[in-house]
């Protein structure tokens, strides 16, 4: 990657609705572009299958997760989809910054919008799918909700969609590497 021009230190925000393939786009950035410094969200949640404790979330408990609230450690934190918590951690975000690293924060619009209040010079990007028929196709092939679940996060998505304008730039999804290399042209420019 040496040919490549440096990516900028700023913030960047990707959000979109439920099942876009935020975390898709994100992994393929984390594999293709070591630079770049990629949050690990907090959650109340239980891991899906196949999901690594520190690598895809910081999976931890309601009382540890009031406590970081309470404490401030926390830049942006939100209910999602009526169940589980999500939140950023403030002190990694700040610290990969501080050392000049470009950093993403890959987070749901309700993050997103509070982030936007506490650091407006960041870049906000908009993960849209080609198509709400394609994004509940995506929805409903990972197999990892149940009917509720997914009636529940399509009923999000809907709402999550019509705050596209609230962001700086949108890449629509067609495919993770196209996705990808468009964020992170973005994220050079």
């Amino acid at each position: 990657m040496a040919d490549q021009a440096p990516v900028p230190t700023r913030l960047t925000v990707l959000a979109g609705p439920t099942a876009v393939g935020k975390g898709s786009v994100a992994a393929w950035l984390r594999d293709t572009h070591p630079e770049v410094w990629i949050s690990v969200s907090a959650t109340t949640r239980a891991p899906r299958p196949g999901e690594v404790d520190g690598v895809h979330y910081h999976f931890v408990s309601d009382a540890e997760f009031d406590r970081m609230i309470a404490d401030g450690e926390l830049l942006e934190w939100a209910v999602v989809h009526r169940t589980a918590r999500y939140g950023t951690p403030r002190g990694p975000v700040l610290e990969a910054l501080a050392q000049g690293r470009p950093a993403l924060l890959e987070i749901d619009l309700q993050g997103a919008r509070q982030v936007r209040e506490r650091m407006p010079e960041a870049r906000f990007v908009f993960l849209s799918p080609p198509s709400w028929d394609e994004l509940v196709r995506r929805l409903v092939g990972r197999g990892t909700e149940t009917e509720a679940e997914r009636e529940r996060r399509l009923e999000t998505a809907r709402a999550e969609l019509a705050a596209e304008a609230e962001f700086d730039v949108t890449v629509v999804n067609h495919t993770i590497h196209d996705a990808g290399e468009e964020l992170i042209e973005l994220m050079r420019s």
